[in-house]
């Protein structure tokens, strides 16, 4: 699940730069909606994957203190979806937001700088 993550980021970040390099040929308004709305997708499907990884490792915690005899070897991870293990609170973790934040205020600047500039 984390290189699923570094994978995201990596993604994201080239297709922001796809599009600037497209937007450096044509000032256009649609760049921007286009490189925001991606980066939100993006946004959100890193913090599904941390979502789920926080699941595996809380079923793994508690697995790994049972008896070889009482593991019912289950991968469900539904009960394990409170707290910090939500989609939501993945989505806005420091690991996440910060990444996608500067993504988001790096993109409006450079788009700025072709627009107006």
């Amino acid at each position: 699940m984390n290189s699923n993550s570094f994978l995201i980021k990596g993604w994201a970040i080239t297709l922001i730069s796809a599009i600037c390099a497209l937007a450096a040929n044509d000032a256009n308004v649609k760049y921007i909606l286009i490189s925001y709305i991606s980066v939100l997708i993006f946004w959100g499907l890193d913090g599904y994957y941390l979502s789920k990884e926080r699941q595996f490792r809380a079923l793994y915690k508690v697995v790994a203190g049972k008896v070889d005899s009482a593991i019912d070897y289950s991968m469900d991870v539904s009960s394990y979806n409170n707290g910090k293990n939500t989609w939501i609170s993945s989505t806005f973790s420091v690991t996440v937001w910060v990444v996608f934040v500067a993504i988001l205020l790096i993109t409006t600047i450079i788009m700025c700088l072709f627009i107006y500039g």
